[in-house]
């Protein structure tokens, strides 16, 4: 433990203040010399702690090479660290490259974690209040992981982000909607009365909006993935982005449920049949991919949610649909058909019913007063409830 004229710092109490003083050198990044510093505390216990803080700062590569520990180098360190060990992706990996530049930028960005404040953490996520809730949360997700591990690793006694209240967006949340019927019957008409050579994005549209695909799964099929003869795709990779932003082929799913394998819709049979036929035929298409540009090795997926927007807003004046829309039509069809909520987890590749249940509550509570006019009707066949009482309900509920 560091004590008085220790080179590693001292503690030591004054009289007249009557308080502990824990005393040690820092290097100053203005100056180039090393300045003393001393910070005050009430109790030995308290002093000592804070010392130690220091002393374990100072045994990190991070502070050695930025004379303190700034606070994105430990969000830097970390990412990498999860990286290294596969626990992030390529493509999160660059998202969340992103967001800690855009901390960096901050005020408190380069600022050594054990000189961060409550207040100056807490100002800095009220500044992205213009941002999404989505937005907000992963920023603060980063700050609490970063205070977590300073405290962990003995970098700071106290952790700020206790009484940081994570802020809401000024903007409201995006809801991703799905075609109605109506809408539905309209593109699909619009795009099987468009030849292939008129419309190429045509099957890639049908493929998601009938199969539930997300657009990333729906680019990464191959001839190969296709069993005819059983009518079934099998869906096992997405075209993902490496952590510079580059379209790459990724080895699986967005989650282990994603993998799986989907029955081909009949009426999109011979779509699938045509679209296999332009992949096998196709100049440098090693991979057999259904849908590759002439001009590049993959497509990109905004390119065909822009082209999706582009269509659906000049042809039938629809402005709230993504391509990720084409998936939730699915699910929202299957869902009013009355298949069973485990059914459509399945299908769609979410990891747990939770999922489907919540992306989904706004259907199932359409629907449940349609479910449960077939529980009433069973109690009737069943003489579990008396018809005459039945009657009499429905005679009140009508005089209202």
């Amino acid at each position: 433990m560091p004590t008085k004229g220790s080179s590693e710092g001292s503690i030591y109490f004054n009289k007249q203040r009557k308080k502990w003083n824990a005393q040690y050198r820092e290097y100053d990044v203005k100056t180039g010399k090393l300045k003393l510093k001393t910070k005050s505390f009430n109790t030995e216990e308290e002093a000592k702690k804070y010392l130690d803080t220091i002393m374990y700062q100072k045994q990190n590569p991070l502070y050695i090479e930025h004379h303190g520990i700034p606070l994105c180098e430990i969000l830097k360190a970390n990412l990498n660290l999860k990286f290294e060990t596969n626990q992030i992706a390529p493509a999160q990996y660059g998202r969340i490259s992103r967001s800690i530049e855009q901390l960096e930028r901050s005020p408190i960005g380069n600022k050594n974690i054990d000189t961060i404040t409550s207040d100056e953490l807490q100002a800095y996520l009220n500044s992205l209040k213009h941002f999404s809730n989505s937005m907000i949360e992963k920023a603060h997700q980063q700050l609490n992981q970063a205070f977590n591990i300073a405290m962990n690793k003995g970098y700071i006694m106290q952790n700020p982000m206790t009484n940081v209240i994570r802020p809401k967006s000024n903007k409201e949340d995006k809801i991703v909607r799905a075609l109605t019927v109506e809408e539905q019957q309209q593109f699909t008409n619009w795009l099987i009365n468009k030849p292939i050579n008129e419309y190429k994005y045509r099957n890639v549209f049908l493929i998601q909006m009938y199969m539930g695909l997300r657009v990333g799964e729906a680019l990464a099929i191959s001839t190969h993935d296709i069993d005819l003869k059983n009518k079934r795709i099998n869906i096992h990779r997405t075209l993902t982005t490496d952590e510079k932003g580059n379209v790459i082929m990724g080895n699986k799913t967005k989650t282990y449920a994603g993998r799986r394998i989907l029955p081909i819709p009949d009426f999109l049979y011979p779509y699938i049949i045509e679209q296999m036929q332009i992949a096998n035929a196709q100049d440098n298409n090693e991979e057999k991919l259904l849908f590759k540009p002439n001009n590049s090795k993959y497509c990109r997926r905004s390119t065909i949610n822009n082209e999706l927007k582009r269509v659906l807003k000049n042809e039938f004046n629809i402005t709230d649909i993504s391509s990720h829309s084409l998936r939730h039509t699915f699910g929202t069809r299957c869902i009013e058909s009355g298949m069973a909520p485990v059914v459509v987890q399945r299908l769609m590749g979410h990891k747990n019913i939770a999922v489907t249940l919540n992306t989904y509550t706004s259907v199932f509570d359409k629907f449940k007063e349609r479910e449960i006019d077939k529980v009433n009707q069973y109690y009737l066949e069943e003489n579990l409830i008396n018809n005459n009482l039945l009657n009499e309900k429905n005679t009140i509920e009508n005089e209202k």
